[in-house]
C-alpha cells in the first residue's frame, strides 16, 4: 500500500454514512451505511438496477449524494488520488489508438499535473505495475488487440500506477472465459498482499462466496452485509430479488440466483 499524506491511520479506509441518491425523484440508493478496512475484499451483488454502479460513483467522488457522507481514511473522496475505478469493458472504445503503456501511464496523471511530461520515476511505476499484473510484454500493443482478461489486467495496472489503495471494479469478470476469470481472481490475492482494498460488483454468487471476505447484497438499500453464509440466505435473496430467483445446489450447498427477468440479458448464475 502506498501512504498518502491526507490519510488518518486510525480511520477506516472507507466510511459510508447514511448515503441516499435520488434520480428525477426516483430512489437509486437509500440510507447506505457501511465501513471497509484496509486489505478487505468485498463483493457487491444484487439484481440489475440495484444501485451498484451508483454506489461506486458516490464512493469515488464522481457523484454527490443527496444525503449522507463518504470519507476515505477520514477525508472527502474528492481530495484523493488513491481511489481507482475500473469500468466495465463494454464502456470502453477499444479501437482508440493508444497502447497498453499509454493507458497505464494515465494512472500517473494526478501526480504529473496538466503540463508535465512523465519522468523516469513515472515510467518505473508503469513498468512495475505491468509486471505485477503479468502483461509487461504487451506494453506496446494497441488496447483493442488484447484479450478480455488482458484488458482487465491493464486497468488494474493503471490503478497500481495511480498508487490506488481502494479499487472499485465494475463487473470485471463478465464475458471472460474460466481461465481468465481464475487468473483475475488470483491477481486479487496479489492486491491483498499489497494491502489494497477492493470492491467488486459481480453477478456470480458462487464466486462471491468463494473468493471474497464479505458480501454486500444491495437493492437500493443494503439488504445484508457480512459473511457469505449469512448474506446468501434464502430470506435475504428473496428480499433482494423478489420472486426472480431459484435455489441451486452449488459448492458448499450455497443458494444461487437466476435473474431471468433482468435487463440487457444479464443473469446471476453459478457454473
Amino acid at each position: 500500500m502506498y501512504p498518502h499524506s491526507n490519510h488518518q491511520k486510525d480511520k477506516p479506509i472507507l466510511d459510508v454514512r447514511d448515503v441516499s441518491v435520488h434520480y428525477n425523484g426516483r430512489v437509486a440508493l437509500e440510507d447506505i451505511t457501511f465501513q471497509l478496512h484496509v486489505g478487505e475484499r468485498i463483493a457487491v451483488v444484487g439484481p440489475n438496477g440495484a444501485g451498484k454502479s451508483t454506489l461506486f460513483k458516490v464512493v469515488s467522488g464522481v457523484l454527490q449524494p443527496n444525503a449522507g457522507e463518504v470519507t476515505i481514511s477520514g477525508s472527502q473522496p474528492t481530495v484523493h488520488s488513491c481511489i481507482a475505478y475500473i469500468p466495465q469493458r463494454s464502456q470502453v472504445d477499444w479501437n482508440f489508438p493508444v497502447s497498453v503503456a499509454d493507458v497505464v501511464m494515465m494512472g500517473r496523471s494526478a501526480k504529473l499535473g496538466p503540463l508535465n511530461w512523465p519522468k523516469k520515476k513515472d515510467w518505473d511505476f508503469v513498468n512495475h505495475a505491468l509486471e505485477t499484473v503479468e502483461i509487461g510484454n504487451l506494453s506496446k500493443r494497441q488496447i483493442g488487440q488484447l484479450s478480455g482478461g488482458q484488458q482487465q489486467r491493464m486497468f488494474i495496472a493503471r490503478a497500481l500506477a495511480q498508487e490506488a489503495e481502494l479499487m472499485l471494479m465494475d463487473e470485471p469478470l463478465t464475458g471472460l472465459d474460466t481461465p481468465a476469470q481464475e487468473g483475475l481472481l488470483d491477481l486479487l490475492n496479489t492486491l491483498r498482499e499489497q494491502k489494497v482494498t477492493v470492491m467488486v460488483a459481480t453477478h456470480d454468487l458462487e464466486q462471491a462466496a468463494k473468493h471474497f471476505d464479505r458480501i454486500m447484497l444491495l437493492n437500493k438499500i443494503i439488504v445484508a452485509f457480512g459473511n457469505p453464509e449469512i448474506v446468501l440466505h434464502s430470506e435475504n435473496l428473496l428480499s433482494a430479488y423478489g420472486g426472480r430467483f431459484r435455489t441451486v445446489e452449488g459448492k458448499g450447498g450455497l443458494l444461487a440466483v437466476d435473474d431471468s427477468c433482468c435487463d440487457e440479458g444479464e443473469h446471476d448464475h453459478v457454473h
